[in-house]
């Protein structure tokens, strides 16, 4: 259940900001022999980050791990921020507020550890997945029923949609099937 507090945040977001790790994946990383490492990003996401992007809004990653998957599909995903690599969160969305002219209160943060509680703390609309650490889950604003990896991020998307009446989105039917896999 969705309060009206919530809402009320919702309906003033432009930016929906995300971790990566535990939030659009489940947490695991595979590395391989050779050194390189993969991540599983859930279609569901993508799917709605772009639908984000038809309806005007701003999305992006603040993520403390830097990871060449992370870039590449937030590359396919037309993500315009991508901050990676940056243990101070909180200074990188400071950056973020300034290159973008956002109030806290435009921003919404989903984040599952420790690392993202600064961030949450300052947000408009805080958000976490259903299988964030216990200390994230109390103190955000919003719980998707979802887990991170999972669907968790078109959650959030759908919430602060509705909440600006631009739900449900525009769903094209792509003249490429190829467009599906690379964005949603």
């Amino acid at each position: 259940m969705t309060t009206v507090s919530v809402q009320n945040k919702a309906s003033r977001i432009r930016l929906l900001l995300f971790d990566v790790d535990g939030v659009l994946t489940d947490g695991r990383i595979e590395i391989r022999p050779d050194g390189t490492e993969s991540k599983c990003f859930h279609i569901r996401d993508g799917a709605a980050i772009m639908w984000a992007h038809r309806a005007g809004l701003l999305t992006g990653i603040l993520s403390a791990r830097t990871s060449v998957a992370t870039t590449l599909r937030a590359r396919q995903l037309e993500m315009p921020i991508v901050l990676q690599g940056v243990r101070a969160k909180l200074s990188g969305y400071e950056q973020i507020l300034a290159n973008y002219q956002l109030a806290d209160t435009e921003v919404a943060y989903m984040g599952d550890d420790l690392l993202d509680l600064a961030v949450l703390a300052r947000v408009g609309l805080s958000a976490a997945p259903a299988d964030a650490a216990v200390d994230v889950r109390q103190k955000v604003d919003w719980t998707s029923s979802t887990r991170g990896g999972k669907g968790a991020v078109r959650d959030l998307i759908e919430l602060v949609l509705k909440a600006q009446s631009l739900w449900p989105p525009t769903v094209e039917t792509p003249a490429d099937p190829e467009s599906v896999l690379s964005h949603g």
